[in-house]
């Protein structure tokens, strides 16, 4: 049966470094996203990755 799940999200503030800021927007403009979106990608390809191991980060 198909449910219309809506995720959940919180508000966190978190600190970076200006220049990676700055890469970041740019591959944010340049892909038509947010930039927030990008990093939300970044960190779950970073933990996908770290999980290809045989340690259980989740």
């Amino acid at each position: 049966m198909f449910k219309v799940e809506k995720p959940e999200y919180v508000n966190k503030t978190f600190r970076i470094d200006k220049k990676l800021l700055e890469k970041l927007e740019a591959i944010a403009q340049k892909e038509n996203i947010s930039v927030n979106a990008l990093v939300v990608q970044c960190c779950e390809y970073a933990i996908n990755d770290m999980n290809s191991g045989n340690e259980d980060h989740s």
